[in-house]
């Protein structure tokens, strides 16, 4: 009955939200040439997001056309009637806003977040991009070449080929068969002339919509979208498009088993399940929730809490305009593969509504439910749901019915999808392999048949149907202990972080990766609650809760709807002052944190990051593997995490809360936590690494990838704000290194730079993916941008776009309620001003273009440049 109560209490409170929504609601005009404008009127942030939404996908392709939407989405980049090659981005990076195009199967979105001064400009640029790209020849070859790169980059990594591989075999002989990136072949083959006419063909005002959210006038949006739109002519008709049924196969259910050079085993299993439009979609995402949308669903308890056999494991369902996806995902080792799948298809045989309690029921419900209100949360949260809702639902009704729909989810709604849907000869499974697992096609299906036998063809599926002006208080309870509040009544919602310094500066050498071994288990039951009861007392509550472990620091978190305060910050408390520390959960998290490695050093730039430190920093924490190694990890017991949170609860803290709150509720808690009592640990100054080349072997890869690495300085040195300045510069769509090597020579899909920094070392460190062939000339473009920063000084143009670029990532990256308490204690745990980060940005305004050339000239050193390479 409590459980009951609960949500009866979220439901009632989200009528509430809705109402609040009502009073704010979106303005909806249609055009005269059909093209729909949504506003909605939003001053929490002083940004504008808008999008303009495209009717145009991968399922709108012929099958010799594969690739198409998403080569366009590229193009449109690539020069336009009023702005050159690099001019879009170049024109909103400007004005510190982004821009960004996103293909998928039913539709195209091109989007910018602009300071909301500027939408007029983000309107005119999204305007130029979808109606004037030019698409020549002499851009659309290189770009071609960077697409191609981007495919084989999406095979290196195991999670992308995996669901590639998936859509092909369970919605064959649909338009969701083909990636939406296309083939090499289909991509190779297409001319400037397809495009144009892919274009005249779908690029339809009636089939657009454009969404305009943040601090505007509406008035003054709608009469620019007017003058900007309004004389655009329809060429065609536009028939809405009808659903597909994916064919079932006889053979089904099957198993594929395809070898690579993997350290573990990817596993997928598909079945196809409605499109969006159909009333029995809330029912398949509630089974997908209690199957494995989270640690308490029924899957993650069986196969990796009781019986061990995963690393992971995760059930999510993918409806698309005409069809959809339902999907089991799993990592694994290969031993553990052959009990896997007979155990997993003998749990799938015998599933019924009733394998669900109630508790479960009403724990996904309220979950989903709570998943569409956080997504609101941001701007750009808020449009991408309002768009996705008015262009494919009609509109805010449709988000109402959603959730009533979502309400009314019963057992024997539950049980109706099982009987239609979820049957063997619907399944098909993809298995990516060790190259020597000795697991071969034939045999994994047998297993799963054996377990879960297809019943002929009776079960075919019918047809488918802070700065945001808030006050912020300091209070200084003495000992080494901080508390922040941050009020923000924006959401009912509360963030909390807990910051203590530690991590793994609490560790000698031969300790690596026990901080993070710890941060797994700390959350993981209290003397009070096993695990089992926290997760379900969180889902219950639409609440997480998670630790991590730094190179410095370590962090408690809870995220969690206000009305449960209460309960989550009793919760809180006795994670940190009672914890369990179990010596079964520190056996499950030992071999989590393994696989986690494993994982991490099958792709690419998770090796490449793992050794990154390592090979930098040596007789300091910084150095550490903060993983550890697998060997060392095997050997760490229970005793060892208790001794190690003994000593890292005794570090000083800062407790930083942003949200509503009852300010007198959160002392309490700060009151109740422990006091710090130990020396502070802080990690020693690094050494840099007298070796300055790491090549690493990663057989069986398209790409290679290459980072030059450049020594800086700690954070709170003066060059600080110029070095931001100049890494922005750099990086992103229109900087310097993107704008060559990649628009110019065509030498990879990502090309940028990143900064790291700490209170004791810096780097700035240039990225690049390519060809393996193409490395040197990757190094040459590099070593030339650097000779080009040093030799002349920036133009204004460019040095601008840079600050604005920092003072919009500033604040877009601030929009979470989580973001802004965990910043909060972040900075105030290193004794750093709260607005420290925004200090540097005005520090950064200042600096004009000869002190940039001499930060370029000072850091940017290539003959002193540390080279990571992953090689195929």
């Amino acid at each position: 009955m409590k459980k009951q109560r609960i949500l009866a209490f979220f439901i009632g409170a989200a009528l509430m939200f809705f109402s609040f929504q009502a009073a704010h609601a979106a303005s909806v005009t249609r055009l005269a040439n059909g093209l729909t404008v949504l506003i909605q009127q939003d001053d929490r942030f002083p940004l504008a997001s808008l999008r303009l939404y495209v009717h145009a996908g991968s399922a709108y392709e012929t099958p010799q056309q594969a690739g198409i939407s998403h080569l366009l989405e590229h193009m449109v980049f690539k020069g336009t009637e009023k702005r050159p090659e690099g001019g879009v981005a170049g024109a909103i990076e400007q004005i510190g806003g982004n821009i960004n195009a996103a293909t998928s199967f039913d539709y195209t979105v091109y989007l910018t977040d602009v300071p909301s001064e500027h939408w007029r400009l983000g309107m005119d640029v999204l305007k130029d991009m979808t109606f004037g790209a030019k698409i020549s020849p002499e851009a659309l070859a290189p770009e071609k070449e960077v697409v191609l790169a981007e495919l084989e980059r999406g095979e290196d990594t195991p999670g992308s080929l995996l669901f590639k591989r998936l859509t092909a075999k369970v919605l064959a002989r649909t338009p969701y068969e083909r990636p939406i990136i296309g083939y090499r072949e289909t991509v190779s083959a297409i001319t400037s002339k397809d495009i144009h006419d892919y274009i005249d063909r779908l690029y339809q005002p009636q089939s657009m919509l454009l969404v305009v959210c943040g601090a505007v006038n509406e008035q003054e949006v709608l009469a620019e979208a007017e003058k900007l739109f309004g004389n655009l002519a329809n060429t065609r008709t536009c028939v809405p498009p009808q659903p597909v049924t994916p064919p079932v196969s006889p053979a089904a259910p099957a198993l594929t088993a395809e070898p690579g050079k993997w350290n573990k085993v990817y596993a997928g299993f598909a079945l196809p399940i409605p499109n969006f439009h159909d009333a029995r979609i809330p029912a398949v995402e509630v089974l997908a929730q209690m199957l494995g949308g989270d640690k308490t669903s029924l899957l993650y308890r069986e196969f990796k809490y009781d019986k061990q056999l995963v690393d992971d494991i995760s059930v999510s369902a993918y409806s698309f305009e005409r069809t959809g996806l339902l999907l089991i995902t799993a990592i694994l080792d290969p031993q553990k593969t052959e009990k896997f799948t007979r155990e997993l298809s003998a749990a799938l045989a015998r599933l019924s509504a009733d394998s669900f309690t109630d508790n479960a029921l009403a724990r996904a419900k309220l979950n989903l439910e709570d998943e569409l209100f956080r997504s609101k949360e941001t701007l750009s949260g808020l449009a991408s749901k309002l768009g996705h809702f008015y262009f494919f639902e009609n509109g805010e009704q449709s988000e109402l019915n959603y959730l009533q729909s979502l309400r009314q989810v019963e057992k024997t709604s539950v049980q109706d999808i099982l009987d239609t849907f979820f049957t063997p000869e619907r399944l098909n499974g993809v298995l990516l392999t060790p190259q020597n697992a000795g697991l071969n096609s034939d045999d994994l299906t047998e297993l799963f048949r054996d377990g879960w036998p297809a019943k002929g063809s009776g079960h075919a599926a019918p047809a488918e149907k802070g700065d945001n002006g808030q006050q912020q208080e300091v209070i200084e309870l003495g000992d080494g202990r901080t508390v922040v509040l941050i009020p923000d009544e924006t959401l009912p919602y509360t963030a909390v972080d807990l910051v203590f310094r530690g991590g793994d500066a609490l560790l000698d050498e031969d300790r690596q990766g026990l901080a993070a071994l710890a941060a797994r288990v700390l959350t993981k039951g209290t003397q009070q609650m096993d695990n089992a009861a926290l997760e379900a007392f969180k889902a219950d509550r639409a609440a997480s809760l998670a630790a991590s472990a730094g190179r410095s620091s370590f962090t408690i978190s809870a995220r969690y709807p206000e009305r449960f305060s209460a309960d989550i910050t009793g919760l809180f408390r006795n994670v940190v002052t009672a914890p369990a520390l179990a010596a079964e959960e520190t056996a499950r998290e030992k071999d989590n944190q393994i696989a986690s490695i494993k994982a991490r050093e099958d792709q690419p730039l998770g090796l490449a990051f793992r050794r990154l430190f390592p090979f930098l920093f040596h007789n300091s924490a910084y150095g550490y593997l903060h993983l550890g190694e697998e060997q060392r990890l095997a050997a760490y017991t229970a005793e060892d995490v208790a001794g190690f949170w003994k000593v890292q609860r005794t570090q000083p803290w800062v407790l930083a809360v942003c949200g509503q709150f009852d300010r007198e509720e959160i002392l309490g808690l700060a009151r109740s936590l422990p006091a710090p009592s130990g020396p502070v640990a802080v990690p020693a100054v690094p050494l840099w690494s007298a070796e300055t080349q790491l090549d690493i072997s990663l057989e069986d890869r398209n790409q290679a990838h290459m980072l030059m690495i450049f020594k800086t300085v700690p954070i709170t040195h003066e060059d600080t704000p110029a070095l931001e300045l100049l890494q922005t510069v750099l990086a992103g769509q229109s900087g310097l290194l993107f704008t060559d090597l990649r628009d110019k020579q065509g030498l990879g899909y990502t090309v940028t730079a990143f900064p790291w920094q700490s209170e004791h070392a810096g780097l700035l460190a240039f990225y690049i993916g390519t060809d393996p062939e193409k490395l040197a000339q990757a190094d040459a473009g590099f070593k030339k941008v650097i000779r080009d920063l040093q030799e002349a000084p920036l133009p204004e143009e460019a040095i601008r776009r840079g600050k604005n670029m920092l003072r919009g990532d500033y604040y877009r990256g601030r929009q979470s309620l989580g973001s802004r308490s965990n910043e909060a204690a972040r900075l105030a745990g290193s004794g750093l001003p709260l607005d420290f980060e925004k200090g540097l940005i005005e520090k950064a305004e200042k600096v004009d273009a000869t002190a940039l050339q001499e930060v370029a000239r000072r850091y940017l050193i290539p003959q002193d440049a540390y080279i990571i390479r992953v090689l195929p």
